[in-house]
């Protein structure tokens, strides 16, 4: 203390600077500690619950008024410019980028229309703008039941409660349409009275008791899978259009074929090979399960959902995304290489897969092309039934691999021995080919026609593609505002309403 006197004594400016050094020290520490305090209250308030919402409510507004954070992150999704190498969130034509698959799915609506998926903002425009769905003019009209809506709406649920889920499922995608409007949202995982995950859709919870697990005594960290598996799955359209997970012999490729093999269950025919065919819907959940992330205990939200902070608040991203558009909270919070590092990690996985898919797929082309030659030729059912059963299992070892979002980089290992079994079945099923068209006489090399682009590849199969999408454009033009119409008049009832003070129970009448 003599030191600093006799300096200040000497020095009268150094008093100065100690007086401010030390105001500037007092108001650092202030701020610092009203800044936790402010957090903390806020945190206080940020995750309260209300039972303001009814539980049956799939309007994603609904939701964000509680919850402005997640909301503005879901809104997000709208932006679709991401396109990484395989996938992204671009909408694209991929029977333009890829016309084998017109030939492959032949027969069936992805012939026609197979453009990548949006995203979950995008969920319900995407089924009323694909061709797959057909121009239903009148409610009765096909070719699509209201199953088809399952996944793509928490308005779905509420439905299911109105009208019974066998019911909902037994009537046609456009008998529903002007009830279906809120794309996938809060309300597809989350429980309105206390936001905690649930399982909306029957489906889910139907499959594991038939495994006999009780899907209520599970674990949060699982629950961050399960939301997602509800619909991020193999399934089919059972007696009457009744949705179902077919896991009863296992969740691999094979085991799922088992399945439909004991039902003598096909979703078409094909007409160039006429073979009975599978078409896989997208097993995300099934092959995520065989791969290093799940079996270290990841979640699918911990990288498509990764938490973020804003203002000191810490809460889960809703702009449910690739992984590889956020790498620094989806990755970089376990692994510590750079960012270029781990992209060429997954690219190197995905182009090894992708090459073997490709390889595959082109010997199914073949083999469909080779099957009808055959036919033309005379074969027999009984000449051709081996080789249809080849291709059956072949294509569907393709499908489970190549309609998988994510596979590659989920299971690489599962997805290249799934699409390895199936390129020996491929071959094989040529073989047989060869074979039965040897017994008829023809052994010169077969002669195959020129599906090298989409527009071919459809003029060949039979597809107008312009009077489809002319049919299309009118069901656009003329039944959509009409459902939309609907949809908001019904949403407007429900908010007067909600703000009634008089109202009781549910709001959504």
């Amino acid at each position: 203390m003599k030191n600093i006197s006799k300096t200040v004594s000497k020095k009268p400016w150094v008093a100065w600077v100690l007086f401010f050094a030390t105001m500037v020290v007092v108001f650092l520490l202030g701020l610092f500690t009203y800044t936790i305090i402010e957090n903390r209250t806020a945190g206080q308030f940020a995750f309260v619950t209300t039972t303001d919402i009814d539980p049956l409510d799939p309007r994603a507004e609904a939701w964000g008024r509680f919850f402005p954070r997640q909301f503005n992150t879901y809104a997000q999704m709208a932006d679709t410019t991401f396109r990484s190498k395989y996938l992204g969130s671009q909408r694209r034509d991929l029977l333009d980028e890829n016309p084998n698959m017109v030939i492959l799915f032949a027969g069936f609506g992805f012939s026609r229309d197979y453009n990548l998926a949006r995203g979950h903002y995008y969920s319900v425009l995407d089924v009323q703008e694909t061709l797959r769905t057909g121009a239903p003019m009148n409610p009765q009209d096909g070719p699509m039941p209201a199953t088809c809506w399952t996944c793509k709406s928490p308005d779905v649920p509420r439905l299911m409660a109105e009208m019974g889920v066998a019911e909902y499922y037994s009537k046609t995608l456009a008998e529903v349409g002007h009830e279906i409007h809120n794309p996938i949202n809060c309300a597809s995982c989350h429980e309105a009275e206390d936001m905690s995950l649930k399982i909306a859709l029957p489906t889910l919870a139907e499959t594991f008791t038939r495994m006999g697990r009780d899907i209520n005594n599970v674990s949060h960290q699982e629950m961050r899978s399960l939301t997602c598996a509800q619909c991020h799955v193999e399934y089919y359209f059972g007696e009457n259009n009744y949705l179902i997970f077919p896991w009863d012999e296992g969740m691999r490729a094979e085991d799922i074929a088992l399945y439909f093999d004991q039902r003598e269950f096909a979703d078409w025919i094909h007409p160039l090979s006429r073979a009975p065919m599978l078409k896989a819907q997208h097993p995300d959940y099934e092959i995520f399960t065989t791969g290093i992330h799940y079996q270290r205990g990841v979640s699918c939200a911990d990288c498509h959902m990764p938490y973020t902070t804003q203002g000191g608040m810490k809460f889960t991203d809703h702009k449910i995304q690739s992984p590889l558009n956020n790498i620094s909270a989806s990755c970089q919070t376990c692994h510590r290489q750079s960012e270029a590092e781990l992209i060429r990690n997954v690219y190197d996985r995905q182009d090894m897969v992708h090459d073997l898919k490709n390889k595959l797929e082109s010997v199914l082309v073949s083999s469909h092309l080779e099957a009808e030659f055959a036919w033309n030729n005379g074969a027999t059912e009984n000449q051709m039934r081996e080789a249809l059963h080849l291709i059956r299992h072949a294509q569907w070892h393709w499908d489970y691999a190549a309609a998988s979002h994510g596979g590659a980089f989920h299971a690489p290992l599962e997805m290249v021995r799934t699409l390895g079994n199936g390129l020996d079945m491929a071959h094989e099923a040529r073989r047989k080919i060869t074979a039965v068209l040897v017994d008829l006489g023809f052994t010169g090399e077969i002669p195959l026609p020129d599906v090298s682009t989409k527009e071919k590849a459809q003029v060949y199969i039979g597809i107008d593609l312009e009077q489809l999408q002319a049919a299309k454009d009118r069901f656009l033009d003329e039944i959509i505002p009409q459902w939309l119409q609907a949809s908001l008049e019904r949403q407007e009832r429900w908010e007067r309403q909600r703000r009634d003070p008089d109202h009781t129970g549910s709001y959504l009448q």
